[in-house]
């Protein structure tokens, strides 16, 4: 339970910080070939618009974290654009009140992002193609980060500021570890004596039409640009290949390689500077008589790298300090160096390996160079056909033939599918949305539609089967068994109401079920997270009210089979800490504080939003 509050109380900027740093790596963004023109805003928050791409964004990645959950779709478009607001609104008061994030702090998060590393370290060449890629400048992707560390830090001055009293953790523990006793019956789903009669069918399937209907039907033809196919048609040439390996021959250099080992002494609130020093001198003196790696085991203060004899693996420039980078960069294989000082105390360093550089020779890396020519030509021209398709489909909006001619495709049609589901094109919820938008269903093009990172898709109405009710012979049998299984529950639900009354009536569960011949299950020190009822009988159990009186606390639960529990709350004692929850004393603060803390700079963060210049203009749709 202690991990789950830690878990449920990280901050709100974790999805914040998701979606302002995390390079979607597209080959580029719906707003890069469309303009908004005369969009309206979906919602506003002072001099910042977000329009209906935006909340599409900001709902699939919303979307993808939720998923399993079983939340209705609705709900989560919703939740998107509050999250889109509130973002706002905190990054607004963060530059307001003059808070900022330094350069370094940027450049070492950024460091510290998987994307940009190749084996663990960071790779200067992977963040500048992953950045072209995106068409996004580096100043512009730091900035981004800078605004969501800077909101993080604002954050964690309110959550980090939290504490938790003794009383509060003693109060937890008695919550959390309280027992309950409980009896109960289960109240079975009622078998009907009689069938619906044929009035009772007629007037269900006159109340719910709706729900007797064939649904909406679409197909469409279409237009794709594929980057696979585009890349088929670039033309490989010798000429081409070295041209393009001279204008990429940084991608083609390897640096040179040092791996390095050290020995350290440090500087801490026990052990001077003068001392470590001495330390260090003597230690270099010891190399004459044993080996480095011998030595490093033996003396050095690094116990993590002392076990492998010093050894620091390949030493990349940027991570150390700047002596020590100096000094390691200027060693031959095997010398040692004499102590260099770092924030962490006095090194002796030495080079264990040395692989130099160069430039791997064209003929070498002609396969690789091909990929990335073929590559990059492609992204190219896929680019610029995405905008001729926009274009064309604008400016033809009566047929698909003149786009197909031009762009060299062809026009390809899908089989009938509704607004929830489609096999083939269909299957993306996109398409489905576009296909049963007005624009289209008003026989028009459609604006192109992203299907991942390497297709474009314009859609336009090929057939359209409106609704249709169906004839009550046609569903009788389906209605007969709704409104079969209806009377059985409403039969239930009078069985256990009236058992629920006799019981609140001081009557003995044990009498009552036996003359319901159900059976009486008993349940003693029934404990949160230590039992196995079903979930929605555990939880009914332990919301219910405490006993008042002497007289038990009497309640139903209904599982999701329907069926209906009558419950007999008798005691309730409050809980204590074990000893293993004691040993978690610090823990419990720590993660209980933080929950606290969370409440309070959400609480923060809806004040701010109260006090801020906010419109909403529609109800969010994904498309």
């Amino acid at each position: 339970m202690l991990t789950k509050i830690r878990e449920k109380s990280q901050g709100t900027l974790a999805w914040v910080i998701l979606i302002l740093i995390c390079v979607p790596f597209a080959l580029w963004g719906i707003n890069n070939y469309l303009d908004a023109g005369g969009e309206a805003p979906v919602a506003s928050v002072g001099d910042k618009d977000f329009y209906q791409r935006d909340v599409n964004k900001a709902y699939e990645q919303y979307s993808q974290n939720l998923q399993g959950m079983g939340i209705d779709e609705q709900v989560l478009k919703a939740q998107a654009l509050q999250k889109l607001i509130k973002d706002e609104v905190l990054l607004q008061y963060v530059h307001s009140e003059g808070l900022i994030t330094t350069d370094n702090e940027a450049r070492d998060f950024i460091k510290a992002l998987p994307y940009f590393q190749v084996d663990g370290k960071f790779s200067d060449t992977q963040y500048k193609a992953l950045l072209s890629s995106q068409r996004i400048s580096s100043s512009e992707f730091v900035n981004r980060i800078k605004n969501a560390l800077t909101m993080e830090q604002f954050q964690h001055s309110i959550v980090d500021s939290s504490f938790a009293t003794q009383y509060d953790v003693e109060s937890y523990f008695k919550i959390q570890n309280q027992q309950r006793d409980v009896d109960y019956i289960t109240v079975p789903t009622q078998t009907l004596k009689e069938q619906p009669t044929a009035e009772e069918v007629s007037a269900y399937y006159q109340q719910h039409q709706n729900l007797y209907a064939t649904p909406e039907l679409v197909s469409v033809e279409y237009v794709e640009l594929s980057l696979n196919d585009v890349a088929k048609k670039v033309v490989v040439t010798d000429d081409k290949l070295k041209a393009f390996y001279e204008e990429q021959k940084d991608q083609y250099t390897l640096p040179e390689r040092r791996k390095i080992s050290h020995i350290l002494f440090l500087i801490n609130d026990k052990v001077s500077d003068k001392i470590a020093l001495e330390k260090a001198l003597k230690a270099k003196e010891a190399l004459a008589k044993k080996d480095f790696s011998t030595l490093a085991a033996e003396v050095s203060e690094d116990k993590l790298t002392a076990k492998k004899g010093g050894d620091l693996g390949l030493f990349n420039l940027g991570v150390m300090e700047k002596a020590f980078e100096d000094t390691a960069s200027s060693l031959k294989v095997g010398e040692v160096s004499n102590p260099v000082k770092s924030a962490f105390g006095y090194h002796l360093i030495t080079v264990t390996e040395l692989v130099p550089g160069g430039i791997k020779p064209f003929e070498s890396v002609k396969n690789e160079v091909a990929t990335a020519y073929q590559k990059a030509q492609a992204e190219n021209a896929f680019f610029e056909a995405g905008e001729k398709l926009t274009e064309l489909s604008y400016e033809h909006p009566d047929g698909l033939q003149t786009v197909a001619e031009n762009l060299g495709v062809t026009v390809k049609k899908s089989a009938l599918f509704t607004k929830d589901k489609g096999e083939g094109i269909a299957a993306d919820e996109k398409i489905r949305n576009a296909a049963f938008s007005e624009e289209i269903l008003q026989g028009n093009n459609s604006t192109p539609i992203e299907q991942g990172a390497e297709r474009l898709v314009v859609v336009r109405l090929l057939e359209h089967k409106a609704a249709s009710k169906l004839e009550l012979k046609e569903v009788e049998r389906d209605v007969l068994a709704v409104v079969a299984k209806e009377k059985a529950q409403q039969l239930t639900l009078q069985k256990t109401k009236q058992i629920q009354a006799r019981l609140e009536g001081n009557e003995t569960i044990q009498a009552l079920a036996a003359e319901n011949k159900l059976e009486v299950k008993s349940s003693k020190g029934l404990m949160r997270d230590k039992n196995k009822l079903p979930e929605a009988l555990s939880n009914a159990i332990f919301k219910a009210a405490k006993p008042v009186g002497g007289k038990p606390s009497i309640f139903v639960a209904v599982l999701p089979t329907g069926e209906q529990i009558v419950v007999s709350l008798s005691k309730v004692t409050n809980g204590t800490m074990s000893e293993d929850d004691k040993k978690q004393m610090e823990l419990a603060k720590k993660n209980i504080a933080n929950a606290l803390g969370q409440t309070e700079f959400n609480q923060v963060l809806n004040s701010l939003q109260a006090e801020a210049d906010v419109t909403v203009n529609k109800k969010p749709q994904a498309q």
